[in-house]
Protein backbone atom coordinates (compact mmCIF):
# COMPACT_ATOMS: atom_id res chain seq x y z
CA UNK A 1 0.00 0.00 0.00
CA UNK A 2 2.91 2.32 0.65
CA UNK A 3 3.92 1.97 -3.02
CA UNK A 4 0.55 3.29 -4.19
CA UNK A 5 0.71 6.26 -1.81
CA UNK A 6 4.11 7.17 -3.19
CA UNK A 7 2.68 7.27 -6.72
CA UNK A 8 -0.23 9.44 -5.63
CA UNK A 9 2.09 11.85 -3.83
CA UNK A 10 4.30 12.13 -6.90
CA UNK A 11 1.29 12.80 -9.08
CA UNK A 12 0.08 15.48 -6.69
CA UNK A 13 3.51 17.14 -6.73
CA UNK A 14 3.64 17.03 -10.53
CA UNK A 15 0.13 18.46 -10.76
CA UNK A 16 1.01 21.26 -8.32
CA UNK A 17 4.13 22.13 -10.31
CA UNK A 18 2.31 22.22 -13.63
CA UNK A 19 -0.73 24.07 -12.36
CA UNK A 20 1.39 27.06 -11.33
CA UNK A 21 2.77 27.27 -14.87
CA UNK A 22 -0.56 26.63 -16.53
CA UNK A 23 -1.88 30.08 -15.64
CA UNK A 24 1.03 31.62 -17.55
CA UNK A 25 0.34 29.26 -20.45
CA UNK A 26 -3.36 30.15 -20.39
CA UNK A 27 -2.50 33.85 -20.41
CA UNK A 28 -0.23 33.26 -23.39
CA UNK A 29 -3.01 31.47 -25.25
CA UNK A 30 -5.48 34.27 -24.43
CA UNK A 31 -3.04 36.73 -26.01
CA UNK A 32 -2.00 34.61 -28.99
CA UNK A 33 -5.46 33.61 -30.21
CA UNK A 34 -6.77 37.19 -30.60
CA UNK A 35 -3.41 38.31 -32.03
CA UNK A 36 -3.53 35.71 -34.79
CA UNK A 37 -7.23 36.39 -35.39
CA UNK A 38 -6.55 40.10 -35.95
CA UNK A 39 -3.50 39.32 -38.06
CA UNK A 40 -5.52 36.93 -40.20
CA UNK A 41 -8.28 39.52 -40.63
CA UNK A 42 -5.77 42.16 -41.75
CA UNK A 43 -4.19 39.76 -44.24
CA UNK A 44 -7.62 38.76 -45.58
CA UNK A 45 -8.77 42.37 -46.01
CA UNK A 46 -5.51 43.23 -47.78
CA UNK A 47 -5.85 40.21 -50.06
CA UNK A 48 -9.47 41.03 -50.92
CA UNK A 49 -8.65 44.67 -51.62
CA UNK A 50 -5.69 43.75 -53.81
CA UNK A 51 -7.41 41.10 -55.94
CA UNK A 52 -10.96 42.49 -55.98
CA UNK A 53 -10.65 44.15 -59.38
CA UNK A 54 -9.03 41.09 -60.95
CA UNK A 55 -11.85 38.79 -59.89
CA UNK A 56 -14.50 41.36 -60.84
CA UNK A 57 -13.04 41.60 -64.36
CA UNK A 58 -12.92 37.83 -64.72
CA UNK A 59 -16.53 37.57 -63.55
CA UNK A 60 -17.69 40.22 -66.04
CA UNK A 61 -15.80 38.49 -68.83
CA UNK A 62 -17.36 35.18 -67.90
CA UNK A 63 -20.87 36.66 -67.77
CA UNK A 64 -20.34 38.29 -71.16
CA UNK A 65 -19.19 35.00 -72.67
CA UNK A 66 -22.19 33.20 -71.20
CA UNK A 67 -24.60 35.82 -72.56
CA UNK A 68 -23.08 35.51 -76.04
CA UNK A 69 -23.39 31.72 -75.70
CA UNK A 70 -27.09 32.12 -74.85
CA UNK A 71 -27.55 34.54 -77.71
CA UNK A 72 -26.16 31.97 -80.14
CA UNK A 73 -29.25 29.81 -79.51
CA UNK A 74 -31.72 32.60 -80.16
CA UNK A 75 -33.35 32.70 -83.55
CA UNK A 76 -33.03 36.19 -84.97
CA UNK A 77 -35.64 35.53 -87.67
CA UNK A 78 -38.44 35.09 -85.14
CA UNK A 79 -40.40 38.33 -84.70
CA UNK A 80 -40.44 39.77 -81.20
CA UNK A 81 -43.89 39.77 -79.67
Amino acid sequence: MKFMNLGVEKLQMIFAATSSGSSAFAALIWWLVPFFAVLGAIIYVTWVAKFKDKYANETNRSVTKFQSFQDSFRDDTTPNS
